[in-house]
């Protein structure tokens, strides 16, 4: 799970790619998965750093960082 190279990203959430012109935002805990993708961290260390961070349920923040995760894809944000 990284992102590409040349992806632009802000702590408030803000995602552009200049390959593709493309550009989103994200809501607070989505702008902290990007910003933990950032640093390399697995997915589990991203679970853990979410779930200590924000008042979620691991098991359903799993499923959800895998649909977050296939919306990046989609996006062609993650190599």
């Amino acid at each position: 799970m990284k992102l590409r190279k040349n992806i632009a990203t802000s702590e408030e959430g803000f995602v552009f790619n200049p390959g593709t012109g493309d550009s989103f935002s994200t809501n607070p805990i989505g702008a902290e998965i990007i910003g933990l993708m950032k640093l390399d961290k697995t997915p589990p260390e991203i679970i853990a750093a979410i779930c200590e961070k924000f008042d979620v349920d691991p098991k359903q923040f799993e499923k959800d960082l895998d649909d977050f995760k296939s919306q990046l894809v989609d996006s062609n944000i993650l190599e």
